[in-house]
């Protein structure tokens, strides 16, 4: 008797997950090209907190997303030898309030989750999915952080 692995297809022996080299590349240039949107959205979000505790904490997650995108740059660099250009043409949405600012930075992890989740299964084992692993890590840290401050925020109302 074998155990199969209900991720794996028996016949294919393809995750579902499934991402080409292409796609996982492809992603990582959409995820670095929405950084000036982000940039923007941060530096809103600090300037509604309530007071530096909680600034300081989401400037601390806004430094480690231009770390993050300085790393997707250095591996797009490095598996393609050209440099990611241009940004993305969606239009930036000011924030209404400080609670809702933080539901959309919650969801915002986590649907950075989800498409770095698709990077990571396109690329070959080693350094750069070590690399997008970390990321993993660090994006699910940034939602526990919202929904920390989401949570203090709405109880305090």
């Amino acid at each position: 008797m074998y155990w199969v692995n209900p991720y794996w297809s028996r016949a294919m022996f393809k995750p579902v997950w499934s991402t080409s080299p292409q796609q996982a590349l492809n992603l990582m240039k959409e995820a670095v090209q929405g950084e000036r949107n982000d940039e923007l959205f941060y530096d809103e979000l600090i300037k509604l907190a309530p007071n530096q505790e909680q600034a300081s904490m989401i400037a601390s997650i806004r430094d480690d997303e231009r770390g993050h995108n300085q790393m997707y740059r250095a591996m797009y660099r490095e598996l393609t030898g050209q440099e990611i250009t241009g940004i993305s043409s969606e239009q930036y949405q000011r924030v209404t309030s400080y609670t809702e600012g933080l539901q959309r930075a919650l969801l915002g992890e986590l649907g950075a989750v989800e498409k770095y989740r698709l990077i990571w299964f396109g690329l070959p084992a080693g350094i750069y999915r070590d690399t997008v692993y970390g990321i993993i890590l660090d994006e699910l840290k940034h939602a526990s952080k919202y929904n920390y401050l989401f949570t203090l925020n709405r109880t305090s109302s």
